[in-house]
């Protein structure tokens, strides 16, 4: 297919199973899902600990149901998402990360993708640069081993600063351009590329626009999540403050990206990939049904500029 697909991220709804996840993307009209896989067990943030495929158990039989699934319903998978932090100086827990995260990239290999989306990570504590050395030390052999297995690996380009226990550094490196220009020549793989979203740049003050051309070669997978930046509380907390006191994440549409300029940028970079809703607004929170209706809502007002499957 020509054209991108235009799809959502499976966070959102936490108490379907993979079967409810893909037959409400079809029945909304969506082209495809990104299919959180954290370990099978307890969330430790929002939108974190959702697992709609066990990466762990990817025998053939459970390969069958998911392709059973995909081919019944028409909905593919955009590619496996898992936001942990690789990097975290807590304990047993970057070592976890990785452990997971490569059985992530095992699994999309068996299921026959070729995208798996995650976070770099850091040590929230240090600087970048600090954080440089060990940041290959763990990557280098990621990135490695997602090229053996002919699997990308798209960076979302979230800082993770939003709160209190996520300051000074925030909790993943890849935010700006000047970094992943570093990042995808130290690394040294053309496997490694970004999952873009246009909403982290909005409350950082930079523009959302220019990357894509930048590194539209790198441009693997894109979230379509929005924001609302408040002026008027901005000028009275300033930038150095927690950024959850200025911001607030929306439905497309809803906040302060120009989506119309995003793909029109998108078009003319001759993406062709996924663009999948990534549902953070809490105004749409309350129950399941609203969930529900929120992707109903996004993908309405997405298929202005995506043309829907014929």
């Amino acid at each position: 297919r020509k054209i991108m697909q235009l799809g959502f991220v499976s966070a959102i709804l936490p108490d379907l199973s993979f079967e409810q996840v893909f037959q409400t993307a079809a029945d909304i009209g969506f082209d495809c899902v990104e299919v959180c896989c954290w370990p099978v067990g307890k969330a430790e943030r929002r939108y974190a600990g959702v697992s709609h495929i066990d990466t762990a158990a990817v025998d053939a039989a459970a390969v069958a149901r998911i392709r059973e699934v995909t081919e019944r319903t028409g909905v593919a998978i955009s590619g496996l998402g898992y936001y942990p932090n690789p990097l975290s100086p807590v304990p047993g827990e970057s070592e976890a990360a990785v452990s997971h995260l490569e059985t992530v990239i095992r699994a999309a290999h068996v299921l026959g993708l070729t995208r798996v989306n995650t976070f770099i990570g850091r040590d929230w504590t240090k600087s970048t640069a600090d954080n440089w050395p060990r940041m290959l030390q763990v990557w280098k052999p990621l990135a490695g081993l997602a090229e053996q297995l002919g699997v990308r690996i798209g960076i979302e380009n979230c800082p993770m600063l939003f709160t209190a226990d996520e300051w000074p550094g925030g909790k993943n490196l890849a935010v700006s351009p000047d970094i992943w220009v570093q990042l995808f020549q130290d690394v040294g793989s053309a496997n490694l590329g970004l999952n873009y979203d246009p909403s982290h740049m909005i409350w950082q003050q930079m523009d959302y626009l220019g990357p894509l051309r930048e590194f539209s070669s790198r441009l693997f997978h894109i979230h379509a999540k929005d924001v609302r930046l408040d002026r008027e509380r901005l000028n009275r907390v300033g930038i150095l403050a927690h950024p959850n006191q200025y911001h607030t994440p929306k439905l497309p549409g809803m906040g302060d990206v120009d989506w119309g300029r995003f793909f029109s940028v998108l078009y003319d970079c001759r993406y062709r990939g996924p663009v999948c809703v990534e549902v953070e607004d809490r105004a749409w929170e309350g129950s399941l049904e609203d969930r529900i209706a929120s992707l109903r809502q996004s993908c309405t007002y997405l298929r202005n500029f995506i043309p829907a499957r014929d």
